[in-house]
């Protein structure tokens, strides 16, 4: 069996998994203290996919959470210990040529206040949203994170017109 390609990303209390597999079928997905593993049947060739994943840290099998669409299959694994930066997703410093980092939505969160958009609440939230982006104009989020009137320093002066 061949291995899906997947993208990953970091959250305080959580981490996110993304195998793009479209089309897929008989889709297994089993959560374990210290692994994930992935399965299933994709495309109209019927291939057969399997990852397995001795994973960085543990997590809360119990709480963990996967979601299918027609272009990937997402996972949600909630960390066991909230709290602590993942560097990488596998045990393993060697690296998965399946495997990369989801970038855009990849967020430095160390120096972050604990109210996050990575909490479970919103986590069901998005879940339930999955179907297109009509839901994406629903998001409190701001695209640069700011408020608006907060966005200028109070020391920036007027730059002067271009000639």
């Amino acid at each position: 069996m061949l291995p899906a390609t997947a993208k990953w990303y970091d959250r305080r209390d959580s981490v996110f998994i993304e195998f793009c597999v479209a089309d897929s079928k008989d889709v297994k997905v089993n959560f374990d203290k210290m692994k994930c593993g992935f399965s299933c049947v994709a495309g109209t060739d019927n291939v057969k996919l399997e990852n397995q994943i001795d994973l960085f840290e543990a997590i809360d099998e119990n709480e963990s959470k996967h979601s299918r669409t027609d272009r990937s299959v997402l996972c949600y694994l909630r960390k066991a210990q909230p709290g602590k930066a993942w560097p990488r997703l596998t045990k393993e410093k060697a690296k998965v040529s399946w495997l990369s980092v989801d970038f855009n939505n990849w967020k430095d969160w160390e120096d972050d206040s604990d109210e996050e958009m990575g909490n479970f609440d919103q986590f069901s939230n998005m879940m339930r949203n999955m179907g297109g982006e009509d839901d994406l104009d629903n998001l409190d989020v701001d695209a640069d994170g700011a408020d608006d009137d907060e966005s200028a320093d109070s020391d920036d002066e007027k730059m002067p017109d271009l000639e």
